[in-house]
């Protein structure tokens, strides 16, 4: 039995991490390809090369843009110090660089290197300078050599599937305390919609607009979440005090907070906010990591501990393991439910904060089947539809796999038709893997 107990407890609290280790593996196979540095690297392996040839006069070539900038100073500053001469640094479009090419040639001077980087390299601006002038006739073109690693395993993009998953994550926290009660709640996607509606609304109309300071947008953000705070609220009393089952309360709140999103906003987008606005959904001010990724993993930390730690957790997992049983017990089970229908609305109007803070706008369209994300994070993270079990752990291991495979699969040049097949299987497997743990068992 202790064995048996254990095994189970392996697979489900590490039997996810596994598959989402083995989608980066697969992927990072399946994406690997050739790379190039850029900027200051590029710098220093191509003044290698440049050392390493024996050639005296360089022509650096770059586009116009602050990386390419980098590159060229490092280049040069590297270059200089070696006895290397540089005789110019042309950059622009190629039209551009072919002008200045033949104002080189024209003076007579003698190119033996020109020192691109490798989208410089391919424009066809350099063969007519060879034919045509003398002193260019010897030039070589030289790039930085690519090395092999995985697009998927690129920093930018592993960072970017965290700040895509981020809002469907922070949301799936309240969702993985509900299912754990038993119950679930499709009304999340609307509350994003009328989140950011609000928000953006209060923001252009009481707080300022575009000139809105620090505390106008806190104050909008948290009037936003604390309307979706009150829907929850709503949906919990409807479950708890009138037997409302939860699929139809939640669904009923659904078509209300999107009703209103639409009356709040005319039908349209709301886009008069400051600049700054962005900062939550956009801004990286912690070692580059996203604002919104750092606040998600701060969500998960707090709700880990308040499931594992504290008495509310316990409550939690007794009113979805038996709620007769728990009352009995003394647990408050209509506070409890109340409470976590609270907390999944307040998390879904952050959610849409973040997004509204992303996108610079709150639109009544916002968050369109993000439910159906959300509930199969929780589902296919291990927490189980019938109630009693699940942590806060998997279902951030199930927001990253959901992620991990669309954004594979974009990467491969999958198209969305495909995906949606993909997400579907992966989903039923998670429920079709409940169910034999369970072994079939009502």
């Amino acid at each position: 039995m202790t064995t048996d107990h254990g095994r189970r407890f392996f697979v489900a609290d590490y039997g996810m991490a596994l598959v989402l280790l083995g989608l980066c593996v697969f992927f990072s196979l399946m994406t690997l390809a050739d790379q190039y540095p850029t900027g200051a690297a590029a710098a220093r392996q191509l003044a290698i090369q440049i050392n390493a040839s024996g050639k005296s006069s360089v022509v650096i070539v770059e586009r116009s843009n602050d990386e390419d900038g980098v590159f060229s100073t490092e280049l040069d500053d590297r270059l200089s110090k070696s006895g290397v001469r540089v005789l110019a640094t042309v950059k622009g479009e190629p039209s551009e660089v072919r002008r200045e090419l033949i104002r080189i040639g024209e003076s007579g001077a003698r190119v033996d290197v020109f020192a691109c980087n490798p989208a410089t390299a391919g424009w066809n601006v350099y063969e007519p300078m060879r034919a045509r002038f003398p002193s260019m006739a010897g030039a070589k073109v030289l790039k930085p050599e690519p090395y092999r690693w995985p697009n998927f395993l690129k920093g930018e993009n592993l960072l970017n599937i965290a700040n895509q998953i981020a809002v469907i994550a922070v949301i799936a926290v309240g969702m993985t305390l509900v299912i754990i009660t038993g119950g679930i709640d499709l009304s999340v996607g609307s509350l994003i919609a009328l989140s950011a509606v609000v928000t953006a609304r209060l923001i252009r109309d009481v707080a300022g607009s575009e000139s809105a300071g620090a505390l106008g947008m806190t104050l909008a953000s948290a009037a936003g979440v604390a309307v979706c705070a009150a829907s929850g609220l709503f949906s919990g009393a409807m479950v708890t005090f009138f037997r409302v089952p939860p699929f139809i309360a939640t669904l009923g709140m659904m078509l209300v907070s999107s009703g209103l999103a639409y009356l709040l906003s005319n039908g349209q987008s709301i886009n008069q906010v400051p600049g700054s606005f962005v900062r939550l959904g956009r801004g990286a001010d912690l070692l580059g990591v996203p604002n919104a990724v750092v606040l998600m993993f701060l969500i998960y930390g707090t709700a880990h501990v308040v499931m594992s730690r504290m008495v509310f957790g316990r409550y939690v997992y007794a009113v979805g393991g038996n709620p007769t049983a728990a009352r009995l017990s003394g647990v408050p089970v209509r506070r409890v439910l109340l409470k976590v229908y609270t907390l999944c609305g307040a998390l879904a109007g952050l959610g849409g904060v973040v997004m509204a803070s992303q996108l610079r706008s709150g639109s009544p369209t916002y968050g369109q089947m993000y439910e159906l994300y959300v509930i199969a994070a929780v589902v296919v993270g291990g927490t189980s539809l019938s109630g009693g079990e699940g942590q806060v752990f998997g279902t951030l291991v199930g927001a990253f796999i959901i992620a991990v495979i669309q954004n594979g699969m974009n990467l491969m040049g999958v198209e969305s038709y495909t995906q949606k097949i993909v997400l579907g299987l992966v989903i039923l497997g998670a429920v079709l893997a409940d169910r034999l743990k369970r072994g079939f068992s009502a």
